[in-house]
């Protein structure tokens, strides 16, 4: 007796469903920085006031990585997606009673919850990517994704920049901030939504990921041993910063430059458009004619050409050298994580939890950049892209294959 064939799995449904997920983690990543410019605006905030959005929402990540996974242990993937959703339209909602009260550290409040919402939604969703469907085409899915979520965050800077910054002379202190109220109200109720469509899914509610990690070559006892994760995480520090400092502060780099809110209000989408240009461009190049590490090198050096441009440029064409950093920005994250995980083996998991920590580049360096802004100019606070690009330039070339310190 012959048994038949087992059907394959159709997992179009399922990954659907994930790409709806990284749509809104553009969504509401991106969108930070037209708030960073409407907040530095309605309350008359200095630059690195200001970045304090960045840091309210990024900071998040560095406090709940580790905490996320025992989370996510205990409910399953499935249920604490759904979590980290309500979560999130906790934050959003805050953001009515901040607007009333004119409180912007009760918007920044809104902020930090979002963020942790959206760090244990992230730590969940990953692996599901990796999860639905053949392991060797899971490097295409997440580039997909990737996708998803600059376009989301493309359309924010239409929406948000739309409704928030449109005007010259935009309104500033307590009437502006109704601004906020509907389209505020509107996103919890997404969020809530997108909830319930979660938790009652038929995704494959998963409790682990398989790690099918090699085992260490070398009797290691303590995950700081891998100076390739070590460094990597140091890398990452600098990238995620760097893309936080190219997307986020462009608005306010423009207007500093004399650009009016009508002008300015659409800059970060120039940085995303470079950004999804670099992504669609991976997915055709990588692996077939270009290395993960080659890609990783080029995104490095191009940032240090880019930002060297910045510099010694002025007026429109100065705020597209930092736009352009985007496509150079973009291999980097695909490329970095395989690298910084080789050969951890058992410690593979703690690895991408610190990984996940590193994150927190987008949430100390725009603050630095908030500083030297203010003392001494928005162009010059750009300067310090190259240690950025300069240190993931010799993690590409040399960090990497490091195996012992």
């Amino acid at each position: 007796m012959v048994t038949a064939p087992s059907k394959p799995q159709n997992y179009t449904g399922p990954l659907l469903i994930i790409g709806a997920l990284f749509f809104i983690f553009g969504f509401v990543t991106w969108v930070n920085s037209v708030l960073i410019a409407f907040f530095k605006q309605a309350f008359d905030l200095s630059t690195v006031g200001s970045n304090l959005v960045a840091f309210a929402f990024f900071i998040s990540y560095t406090l709940m990585a580790i905490p996320s996974s025992a989370v996510l242990k205990r409910t399953g993937f499935k249920s604490g997606m759904s979590l980290g959703l309500l979560v999130m339209a906790v934050g959003t909602l805050i953001f009515v009673p901040a607007a009333k009260a004119v409180s912007y550290p009760l918007f920044l409040v809104g902020l930090f919850l979002i963020g942790i919402g959206l760090t244990v939604l992230q730590t969940a969703s990953n692996p599901y990517a990796t999860i639905l469907g053949p392991r060797e085409s899971a490097a295409q899915r997440i580039s997909f994704m990737g996708i998803a979520n600059k376009l989301a965050g493309i359309i924010s800077q239409f929406v948000f920049g739309g409704l928030l910054l449109t005007g010259a002379n935009a309104v500033s202190g307590a009437a502006s901030l109704e601004k906020v109220v509907s389209p505020y109200l509107i996103l919890t109720g997404v969020l809530v939504v997108l909830a319930g469509l979660i938790r009652f899914s038929n995704l494959p509610d998963v409790s682990e990921e398989q790690d099918d990690a090699p085992a260490d070559t070398v009797a290691h006892t303590s995950v700081w041993q891998f100076p390739n994760l070590v460094l990597g995480v140091a890398a990452l520090f600098c990238y995620v910063g760097a893309e936080v400092i190219a997307g986020d502060t462009i608005i306010n780099y423009g207007k500093a430059l004399g650009f009016d809110n009508d002008e300015a209000k659409y800059f970060t989408t120039y940085t995303l458009y470079g950004l999804l240009a670099g992504y669609v461009l991976g997915i055709v190049l990588i692996p077939k004619v270009i290395s993960q590490q080659t890609a990783l090198r080029f995104g490095a050096a191009y940032g240090l050409v880019l930002t060297v441009a910045t510099l010694l440029t002025s007026g429109f064409t100065s705020v597209l050298c930092v736009a352009l950093l985007g496509f150079g920005l973009a291999p980097i994250w695909p490329a970095l994580w395989p690298l910084a995980l080789n050969r951890l083996g058992r410690f593979t998991k703690l690895g991408s939890a610190l990984l996940i920590m590193g994150i927190s580049g987008g949430a100390l360096l725009p603050l630095l950049h908030g500083y030297l802004t203010d003392t001494y100019s928005p162009q010059l606070a750009y300067a310090m892209l190259l240690p950025l690009f300069g240190f993931i330039l010799y993690y590409a070339v040399s960090g990497y294959k490091k195996t012992s310190w």
